[in-house]
């Protein structure tokens, strides 16, 4: 199983704020992952196809071609800017 949080307005966007889903062997990347979300519909596709998605592996920056692992977290979110 897996842990998988939106943010900002992905969250908004999706109207959820996370999920578990289980672990399998087609799932060995982040990228993965978000290919799976993205066959659920237009409103996955147009949020997590983003090209300046963001992703985090247990917490810490990282790119979607990162290994996962069964009870991994993995959190979405867009781009963030300061200024």
């Amino acid at each position: 199983m897996i842990l998988i949080n939106y943010f900002a307005r992905y969250r908004e966007q999706l109207g959820l704020g996370g999920e578990k889903i289980a672990l399998d062997e087609s799932l060995r990347n982040i990228d993965d992952v978000r290919k799976l979300l993205i066959a659920r519909g237009v409103i996955w596709q147009e949020v997590l196809g983003e090209s300046s998605l963001m992703c985090a592996l247990n917490q810490e920056l990282c790119t979607p071609d990162v290994p996962i692992e069964d009870f991994d977290e993995i959190a979405f979110f867009p781009q963030v800017t300061g200024g």
